[in-house]
């Protein structure tokens, strides 16, 4: 799903693009990076974030348009974007099979094709996004973890629209987002785990004082209690913790606490 919101945040100033970037102007694109990932409530925003900021850094003195393309299991994603008008852009390149992005996050390079028209790469790629008034691309990989690879696309209308300092600016800024992307994914993932691991600990819990239940109501052995409901799993095929949660929950209708398990 492609998220589109529009953004208000204060931008740290990049600095002409015909200069190289100070060490200082790099460091606050770092930090402000690592802002969005705290500030963002999941990657979904994150990623939206990092699509407008990265048509405001890396506008070279034209209007540009950014997406991010996300392949997993060889299957492309527009997953970003700074402008609505990157999507059919992303659309046509997938339809295609190939295309800057595609090459860029294929052999984990920097693509640039200056002018659309003379390009030869891809050309019925390059010939449609022509028509789409789209002149000049710049694809760049954002390098991720395990199976998935991500690439940040610039669209422009003008041709020839990124000269070399241009393309070493974007590549600098390109792995820093990189990195806080990474960042962004792994806190993901501590989280899901973190719920994963409650979710596992609430069904112990579960598990467990439907075991004493068990074992009050037939005085039997923990190991025993537990062949009980296991048993009463396979035989009405439901999971082990809801049958344990529907032993806890006859026990709290029941106000005298005595009522019995039944296979």
């Amino acid at each position: 799903m492609v998220a589109f919101v529009n953004v208000h945040r204060p931008y740290p100033e990049w600095g002409s693009m015909a200069q190289e970037p100070s060490t200082q102007a790099v460091a606050g694109i770092a930090d402000h990076l690592q802002d969005l990932v705290l500030d963002c409530a999941d990657v979904e925003e994150f990623l939206t974030e990092l699509a407008m900021f990265s048509a405001s850094v890396l506008s070279a003195g034209n209007e540009i348009f950014c997406g991010v393309t996300l392949v997993r299991r060889k299957n492309p994603s527009t997953v970003a974007v700074s402008d609505p008008r990157v999507i059919p852009l992303d659309e046509l390149q997938y339809s295609f099979g190939d295309g800057p992005c595609l090459t860029a996050i294929r052999t984990q390079a920097t693509v640039h094709a200056p002018s659309l028209r003379d390009e030869r790469r891809w050309p019925g790629y390059c010939d449609a996004a022509w028509h789409e008034g789209i002149r000049s691309i710049l694809a760049i990989p954002l390098p991720l973890e395990g199976e998935a690879n991500a690439a940040l696309n610039v669209y422009s209308r003008q041709a020839d629209a990124f000269s070399g300092e241009d393309i070493a600016h974007a590549q600098t800024y390109a792995d820093q987002a990189s990195k806080a992307l990474r960042l962004a994914v792994r806190i993901t993932k501590l989280a899901d785990d973190r719920k994963h691991l409650l979710a596992a600990m609430e069904s112990r819990t579960t598990i467990n004082l439907a075991l004493g239940v068990v074992m009050a109501q037939n005085r039997c052995s923990q190991e025993t209690a537990f062949k009980i409901l296991r048993i009463a799993s396979n035989t009405r095929n439901v999971k082990l913790r809801d049958v344990a949660a529907s032993i806890l929950d006859s026990v709290s209708q029941d106000s005298t606490g005595l009522t019995h398990f039944d296979l």
